[in-house]
């Protein structure tokens, strides 16, 4: 029984959110590509967009990039940035964007950073995500505090609903 109410649950959380979709018909309408790099989701938005049928036509690279050191190999993120400001901040979301916006060439970039849980600090509690999205070039950070009693898992739904707003503002 206990399984039944977990796979409803998931389907719930699954069908809840439309904003994929809806991401999905303005990238394909207005034949532009988008890619993602993210920390403190996982990969959950690439996933989320990538569970849209014919999502290759928009989707033109993914990344996880977790640990500092993928955010300074990978998308170039300044280690004086990781440094003073933090791997959770909004100069680290900004410059991930700006790295990946160098890396793919795409035309809108999401871009996350956060603490999940279960543990954060005072300075930086769980809960606590920015997100860089970028439109050909122009980059804006969000800073999101979302409740901090989420378990782990809801939490990295929760920031990636958030980002995925976020983008579909954007775009529109």
């Amino acid at each position: 029984m206990s399984n039944l109410i977990l796979n409803l649950k998931a389907s719930i959380l699954s069908v809840k959110s439309q904003i994929p979709h809806d991401i999905g018909k303005i990238l394909l309408r207005e034949a532009l590509q988008i890619s993602c790099a993210e920390s403190c989701t996982g990969g959950l938005i690439s996933s989320r967009l990538t569970d849209i049928p014919g999502s290759s036509a928009y989707i033109k690279a993914n990344f996880v990039t977790y640990s500092n050191e993928a955010k300074h190999k990978i998308l170039n993120v300044s280690q004086d940035t990781i440094k003073n400001y933090g791997a959770v901040s909004k100069e680290c979301a900004f410059e991930m964007a700006q790295g990946l916006f160098k890396l793919t060439g795409s035309d809108i970039v999401i871009c996350t950073t956060g603490v999940a849980g279960p543990t954060g600090s005072e300075e930086k509690p769980v809960g606590l995500m920015y997100a860089a999205c970028g439109y050909n070039d122009n980059i804006q950070v969000r800073e999101f505090k979302l409740n901090s009693g989420y378990s782990r898992r809801n939490m990295k739904f929760m920031f990636s609903e958030e980002a995925l707003k976020f983008v579909l503002e954007t775009i529109k």
